[in-house]
């Protein structure tokens, strides 16, 4: 019998097409197909680190919806829980840098993973999973997948399952005061909340670190881990702190670094890590991640993130 999957994520995957210019350069922008999505990323990570990941959600029948599909066979992250859709497309994006950061232009309205709805979520396979993984974005792509997730939430806690999730919240999609409320409320239902320090100045008005993780615990989650880029992480419980340092790296394109961060953290909880060893991992990973271009392609394997946790 076919073991249960140990990580599931729901929400939107892209074909991501990111700039190789090095910022300031002055070189033409050329553009190199890669794989976006935040839960997909954070599937792809889990996978690297050694957990039985799937995805849950939908993409056209189209050439961007094969090469994810073979994207994630590759990765060994499970596709029987992504439908395919000859109606609607698969959402592509563009990265470019400048001294500024990396910015992104989507193209995504109409998507495949937008039409997604409640009808079409594996109960079962998530009723029986150890962790459930969705985001802000995985919410603000439609009404439609806003009820997925936050049904897909009941049936995991039914079941048993732990819930995890991501507030990558995208002014884009949806204003804050809507987002605020329909995050919030996803929040409400999950064991581990990731907010980014960026994201709650937007859906709560907070920027000190810890008044942050304090109004997330008060939503009901056991665990905060709160992303804050260079700053590092919090990780925060009612009754403990901890803040850790960003593990030092060169970075050259941060796209995907805190999916990567969400993916490594949850697979080392899986692996069974207590959680302050498991943001140590994943502080390490993200910052692995950075050293290359594209949101999946630097993504490290475990080895790769043992050997930089070693003592030198």
């Amino acid at each position: 019998m076919t073991e249960p999957f140990e990580l599931l994520s729901i929400g939107e995957p892209l074909l991501e097409y990111n700039s190789s210019a090095p910022p300031g350069s002055g070189q033409r922008e050329r553009f190199t197909p890669h794989f976006g999505g935040d839960t997909s990323t954070v599937a792809i990570a889990a996978a690297r680190q050694g957990a039985r990941a799937a995805y849950i959600s939908a993409v056209g029948a189209d050439s961007a919806g094969d090469a994810l599909m073979a994207l994630w066979q590759r990765e060994g992250v499970g596709t029987g829980f992504v439908r395919r859709s000859s109606a609607q497309p698969t959402g592509i994006y563009f990265v470019s840098h400048d001294e500024a950061g990396h910015h992104f232009s989507y193209y995504r309205s109409g998507s495949a993973a937008s039409a997604y709805g409640t009808a079409e979520l594996p109960r079962a396979a998530i009723g029986v999973a150890r962790v459930l993984h969705a985001s802000g974005i995985s919410l603000g792509i439609s009404n439609s997948a806003a009820d997925a997730v936050l049904e897909a939430i009941d049936v995991a806690r039914a079941g048993g399952a732990q819930v995890s999730f991501d507030t990558n919240y995208r002014p884009r999609l949806w204003p804050p005061r809507r987002a605020a409320g329909v995050i919030h409320e996803a929040v409400r239902g999950a064991d581990i909340a990731f907010p980014g320090l960026d994201d709650a100045a937007a859906l709560t008005g907070l920027a000190d670190p810890d008044a942050v993780a304090d109004f997330y615990l008060r939503l009901g989650p056991r665990l905060v881990v709160l992303k804050m880029g260079s700053q590092g992480a919090l990780l925060a419980t009612p009754d403990h702190r901890l803040r850790v340092a960003p593990h030092a790296c060169s970075p050259v394109d941060a796209t995907g670094a805190g999916d990567v961060f969400c993916g490594s953290f949850l697979a080392r909880c899986i692996a069974g890590d207590p959680p302050e060893a498991a943001v140590r991992y994943a502080g390490c990973a993200a910052a692995l991640s950075t050293m290359g271009f594209g949101a999946v392609g630097p993504i490290p394997r475990a080895d790769a993130v043992w050997a930089a946790l070693a003592p030198a």
